[in-house]
């Protein structure tokens, strides 16, 4: 492609930000990334009764976080501003206007009792037309009079009208199936429908990408584009994003499969970077097995002919996947910066939440799973089952009481309470009375973490409780096997 290409990513304000949304936003600036061109921000709020406080806020916040960075729009300017189509009105209706001078569109003054009244005649389907071809002297005396009136773009009544996509190809539709849209609204505001073309060519955009909702209704947009003269951008329509219910049904992305909107999994402990590779990949395939992406490998590495006309499935296993191991390859200051603040507010006052958070490192696959995973820590668990038979270390109760009481004096006299210290007094205990060091350990480790797994041995985990705590669990612990 020899142009410039220049796309842009026009979201209504309209409360958080839906993955599927933020696929387009990411499809949409890597398109035009990597070759070199500019990417646009625009707030589509033409839609004033769908309007949610602070939904602006959370676009801005989250193309932030995702790395998303725009040429132009909301707060960095351009040449094409304003980039917040409620203050791009005067703009939309000199447009229709030009429409209706040339033929294209028309003044309609049909009353909402008229048009509540079609609903109910079989076979309408939408606008039947009425004032469509009105005498030039009773649209004069209807402005005059001050009626009310949308302006409705003329859809020609007979032939087709097609276009190429991207990714599905020519698509088609018989012009008979379309009708007269209306462009501007009786409130002076404009409708989707029509704005976003007009702003589209002033904006000098090349390529539209968006979700495959929108294929069959392109034919209308495409038709403004010839009305006005205007040369067609490229579009591409991208694939149903779908989710899988745990009966294994598939079907359209909603919360019925869990968190659906950026907010929602950030808010889970999904970490930015992880839910864009993620997302990256739903839809669009790399040339080779590369799985792994910065935002700027992903600039280098996307191209139209890797997008997909297959519906993609959003499997929050494989999103999990992703997370852990970038969790797990986070520096210890970035990580610390996540999980002490959640471990300080979980853990009592007395446990080492640094050591904890260290065993929690590679063990976790969102930040979400912290609390899950240290309730052993916050109380003392029911011991469930016999936990202290274990076959490997052919331990029983009796045995590991035995051991308890043994390494009770011994933990006492400790000279310090560190992991090494810890470890040598137990795995020396084990040497003068002959015991296996695995019987001892999981002695140990089941009297004070009440549990089978755990994230980390016994000796670290009697770092992360500290001495008070550790001894007073061992002596319960002895007291029970009584």
């Amino acid at each position: 492609m020899s142009e410039t290409i220049v796309t842009r990513f026009a979201p209504s304000p309209t409360g958080f930000m839906h993955i599927g949304n933020l696929r387009t936003a990411l499809y949409s600036y890597l398109l035009s990334k990597s070759k070199g061109g500019r990417f646009i921000l625009r707030i589509e709020d033409t839609d004033q009764g769908r309007l949610v406080e602070g939904a602006a806020d959370v676009i801005y916040k989250t193309l932030e976080m995702t790395g998303i960075d725009y040429d132009e729009g909301p707060g960095v300017g351009g040449e094409h501003g304003p980039y917040i189509q409620s203050e791009r009105l005067p703009i939309y209706k000199e447009y229709a206007e030009k429409l209706v001078q040339s033929g294209h569109a028309y003044y309609c003054f049909c009353t909402q009792e008229r048009l509540e009244s079609l609903k109910n005649d079989i076979g309408i389907g939408g606008y039947d037309g009425h004032c469509r071809d009105l005498p030039q002297e009773e649209i004069e005396r209807n402005l005059a009079e001050g009626k009310p009136y949308v302006i409705r773009q003329k859809m020609p009544l007979t032939g087709t009208t097609s276009y190429v996509d991207e990714v599905y190809g020519e698509v088609a539709i018989d012009n008979s199936e379309l009708r007269d849209q209306i462009m501007i609204k009786a409130d002076g505001f404009p409708t989707y429908n029509f704005c976003h073309v007009v702003d589209d060519h002033l904006m000098g955009v090349t390529h539209v990408v968006r979700g495959n909702e929108y294929l069959t209704s392109t034919p209308k947009y495409c038709l403004l584009y010839d009305a006005f003269g205007w040369e067609r951008p490229h579009y591409v329509h991208l694939p149903l994003l779908m989710g899988r219910d745990a009966d294994g049904n598939v079907s359209k992305l909603s919360k019925r499969h869990g968190a659906v909107s950026f907010q929602d999994l950030v808010a889970d402990g999904y970490l930015p970077e992880a839910i864009v590779n993620y997302i990256a990949l739903l839809g669009w395939a790399p040339k080779d097995t590369q799985e792994f992406f910065t935002m700027d490998e992903l600039k280098a590495a996307f191209s139209m002919d890797g997008l997909s006309k297959s519906p993609a499935v959003f499997d929050y296993e494989k999103l999990r996947w992703f997370n852990a191991e970038y969790i797990k390859n986070m520096p210890e200051d970035a990580y610390n910066a996540k999980a002490l603040p959640i471990l300080n507010e979980l853990c009592p006052d007395y446990i080492n939440t640094e050591k904890l958070a260290e065993l929690l490192h590679t063990r976790i696959s969102a930040f979400c799973d912290i609390k899950e995973q240290v309730g052993f820590v916050t109380e003392r668990l029911p011991m469930e089952g016999d936990l202290y038979t274990n076959k490997k270390n052919k331990t029983t109760p009796e045995l590991c009481k035995a051991i308890l009481d043994d390494c009770l004096p011994l933990l006492e006299a400790a000279p310090a309470w560190d992991n090494d210290t810890l470890f040598g007094i137990l795995k020396q205990y084990a040497a003068d009375t002959e015991r296996k060091a695995g019987a001892v350990m999981w002695a140990v480790r089941i009297a004070i973490a009440r549990q089978a797994v755990t994230p980390g041995g016994a000796t670290e985990l009697m770092e992360v409780f500290g001495r008070e705590e550790t001894l007073a669990r061992m002596r319960f612990a002895a007291e029970e096997l009584n």
